[in-house]
């Protein structure tokens, strides 16, 4: 059956942003999906305003920027303050993913953060490059790979502040190659070596600025993907550039995220060859996947399983609210398993279906519940200090509790307010689930209070959010 206007209106915006707000949801019944793509792009256009909620780490009027070097102390002071900017940056970018009407922009800067994927302690160097992704997340991936490669944040978690030319770190050109730009099969060790050789020297000073050192570079003849000269790390990466290896893995990596976990491998290199000959303009790649028709077609809608950022910003883009305790949104991201600013690795996070085992499926479909007062929470993340860092007191202890969140009901029930009753449930499920199959509308009057409209609305809303069919988009 083919799609309707608003389905694919909402599909657009679940994959182009995070979700339909509630004061635009009606119009999505009729304008055109062009128009809205247009007005995505508009409202991205702008360059985005720095987030500048961290601070640099000094000691006796000095930044750090050898945590290694530091005392028991002086760490244990770090982690303190590390825990309160960590807190304030994650939650900063969260609400303005919610808010912001940049919503492209937001979007492809989540997924930048977790293709650049960088886990250190300084949340100061985080900052700058989560500002990094944002500047450059709808411009060319030249340059953003250029100023995330420069960032000190990826000198340092990728170890190339230590790379010189007595003894190279391979660690940043293999991870440049097999993470960010071409994939595992298109480059060889040897590649490698060479890379390196030539990434030599580049460092951060204690300012936190990218300098080249050219007393640590290694100035030899290099070879590297075919080609022989005395290359510096800019060369490095337009020789890479020059591969429609890159190319493809990028392009490949942006389908699974925007169209669907299962590639079509002859659409996907089709996308590529003009990515590669548009000299990978990101904006054009999203223009030939958002305007095209293929794009909207009926196994493309509702495919993926939301990330948990994608879902906690959805139901609040939804349901507008002030959150008594914001911390809470740390510690459902930290249990849900998607922590802005901590992925798993340095190659992000899997996505797909990790988001879900059986206990993140149960906290999923609560969480609805909490965030709307309707129901107690005690939650307790998994304790992995390999991904914490230390960084304890950076969400709420779990505790038995309600939130008393202030929820703006008038302005989600408002939407409705042209549906008979009995059409209410179908519109309502509609409107929040993309998938194929309607749900049962048995199991959800179950859940139901037909008190009067506004009740039947507020807790139709809420049980229908809390269903396995609201995880996916």
């Amino acid at each position: 059956m083919k799609p309707t206007n608003q389905l694919k209106n909402q599909h657009l915006l679940w994959r182009a942003g995070f979700g339909p707000m509630a004061e635009n949801a009606e119009s999505l019944k009729h304008m055109p999906t062009k128009d809205l793509y247009a007005l995505l792009l508009k409202t991205s256009a702008k360059k985005p305003e720095p987030i500048n909620t961290a601070t640099p780490i000094t000691f006796d009027g000095e930044m750090v920027n050898n945590y290694q070097k530091l005392t028991s102390e002086q760490k244990r002071q770090i982690r303190k303050q590390s825990a309160l900017d960590i807190k304030n940056l994650n939650l900063t970018w969260f609400n303005k993913m919610i808010s912001s009407e940049a919503q492209l922009r937001e979007k492809m800067s989540l997924f930048w953060h977790g293709h650049f994927a960088c886990r250190i302690v300084n949340i100061y160097s985080q900052q700058q490059l989560l500002n990094v992704i944002r500047e450059n997340a709808l411009g060319n991936f030249g340059d953003l790979l250029r100023a995330t490669s420069k960032t000190p944040a990826m000198l340092s978690f990728l170890n190339n502040q230590q790379n010189n030319k007595k003894h190279p770190n391979e660690n940043f050109a293999r991870e440049v190659m097999e993470l960010f730009t071409m994939g595992r099969g298109n480059y060889t060790e040897n590649d490698v070596k060479e890379g390196a050789r030539a990434f030599t020297g580049w460092g951060f000073n204690k300012n936190y600025e990218f300098t080249d050192r050219p007393r640590l570079h290694d100035d030899g003849s290099k070879t590297f993907l075919g080609k022989t000269g005395n290359f510096n790390g800019d060369d490095i990466i337009n020789i890479i550039l020059e591969q429609k290896a890159c190319a493809r893995f990028i392009t490949q990596k942006i389908y699974k995220y925007l169209v669907n976990e299962e590639v079509d491998v002859s659409r996907c290199n089709q996308l590529a060859e003009k990515f590669y000959q548009n000299n990978y303009d990101i904006q054009k790649l999203l223009n030939d996947i958002f305007e095209s028709t293929w794009f909207y077609d009926e196994k493309n809608i509702g495919s993926r399983i939301k990330s948990p950022v994608d879902l906690l910003v959805g139901i609040q883009r939804f349901i507008p609210m002030q959150i008594e305790k914001p911390q809470i949104q740390i510690l459902f991201q930290q249990t849900l398993g998607q922590l802005l600013f901590y992925p798993p690795n340095v190659a992000g996070w899997p996505g797909g279906k990790s988001w879900i085992d059986s206990s993140s499926l149960m906290l999923r479909m609560r969480i609805p519940q909490i965030l709307t007062n309707a129901d107690e929470f005690s939650i307790k993340p998994k304790e992995d200090d390999d991904v914490m860092m230390g960084l304890e007191g950076v969400a709420p202890k779990p505790n038995n509790q309600k939130i008393a969140n202030t929820v703006n009901w008038k302005e989600v029930v408002s939407i409705f307010d042209k549906i008979k009753r009995e059409n209410l449930l179908k519109e309502v499920s509609d409107t929040l689930c993309q998938t194929k199959s309607s749900i049962n509308p048995t199991v959800i009057n179950k859940y139901i209070d037909a008190s009067s409209r506004e009740s039947f609305l507020k807790t139709a809303i809420v049980s229908l959010m809390s269903t396995p069919e609201y995880q996916l988009c």
